[in-house]
């Protein structure tokens, strides 16, 4: 299962590999998990998931500093 951690313009959320979908947590200030508000379809591939986000997100980066990476746990 692969389970990372990716900070999209400030919002830190858990992106991990279940069977063949997706589960989206994002993590509050505290570090507790709570189902993300936003779908990521199962045809993503793991390699595609920056570009699918920054797709997802990218009317943010007009006024949110920041963009889309992974973050190491």
């Amino acid at each position: 299962m692969l389970s990372e951690r990716f900070n999209i313009f400030g919002g830190l959320f858990d992106i991990e590999r279940t069977g063949g979908g997706w589960s989206v947590l994002s993590v509050g200030n505290d570090g507790k998990r709570l189902p993300a508000h936003f779908v990521i379809p199962e045809f993503v591939a793991d390699d595609e998931l920056e570009q699918f986000l920054f797709d997802l997100f990218h009317e943010q980066a007009a006024y949110k500093k920041g963009g889309i990476f992974r973050v190491q746990r």
